[in-house]
């Protein structure tokens, strides 16, 4: 979003955009009650909303390690150990991986509770915690010092990681989608993928600024912020990105646990 939030490019883009910030999953009603023309939605809700069409190129996915998303457990049994899991289930996209996960590969039958992502209370009521976004990213950082409180030993795997290494995919946790019917023009059409492309690519070249920017916001090093944002997470939504979508939705639907997608439709 660096051109919708910065100049020269910002007083030009709010003419042609009215912007509201909200978690993915709030983009995703807004789609689906026709409230908003574009957002940036976890890739589940595309198999549940009628008429989308995605942005080409633009995605917030990793390769690798994300660190943003831990599936987080006591050292004792493992894996093979776990059968209940408090995670926000509102996050479709990471909801949905880690019941593929569960179900495909490790073959462990677990059951999710919903739970605000405070991980010393997710533990005193289930065996597992999904922890997403800034907690993740916090608790990576204080482990030690909980392991130190605690005397216990945790085991935070890196759900990127652990997709990684498990399908050999790309974990694809969102996109820029589109309703149809707000997009009908051609030069509409052009004028928001080209907007979005470049709004990517300028943030990319201003990564220095960017961790300048989220240093006050977040209680993670600085060093910490850079590597998320330069090793972590990945923005192209490129050819193995896209068959890791294609892959993700097939696994889902023969799991039952997102509708299927015949097609990705694009803008």
């Amino acid at each position: 979003m660096w051109d919708f939030e910065h100049p020269p490019m910002r007083e030009e883009l709010g003419r042609r955009y009215a912007l509201n910030a909200m978690p993915p999953s709030h983009c995703a009603r807004e789609l689906e009650a026709d409230a908003s023309d574009i957002g940036l939605i976890p890739i589940a809700a595309y198999a549940t909303i009628p008429n989308l069409r995605i942005i080409p190129g633009c995605t917030v996915a990793s390769k690798g390690a994300i660190r943003s998303l831990l599936l987080v457990y006591r050292q004792r049994g493992g894996i093979q150990a776990i059968r209940t899991v408090a995670a926000d289930t509102s996050s479709r996209a990471t909801f949905a991986y880690v019941q593929i996960l569960f179900k495909k590969f490790w073959q462990v039958p677990v059951s999710f509770t919903q739970h605000p992502p405070r991980l010393d209370a997710m533990l005193a009521t289930c065996d597992a915690a999904i922890l997403i976004g800034d907690p993740a990213l916090i608790a990576l950082e204080q482990r030690n010092a909980r392991a130190l409180r605690t005397g216990e030993q945790l085991v935070y795997l890196d759900l990127g990681t652990a997709w990684r290494e498990t399908t050999g995919l790309p974990w694809i946790s969102a996109f820029w989608a589109v309703r149809s019917q707000a997009a009908a023009d051609s030069e509409v059409r052009f004028q928001i993928k080209a907007d979005f492309q470049a709004s990517r690519d300028n943030g990319l070249q201003h990564i220095e600024d960017l961790v300048d920017e989220w240093i006050p916001r977040i209680a993670v090093p600085q060093a910490t912020i850079r590597q998320y944002l330069t090793e972590n997470i990945h923005y192209v939504l490129d050819d193995e990105c896209l068959n890791g979508v294609e892959q993700f939705f097939r696994m889902a639907a023969n799991l039952e646990i997102l509708p299927a997608v015949p097609q990705l439709r694009f803008l």
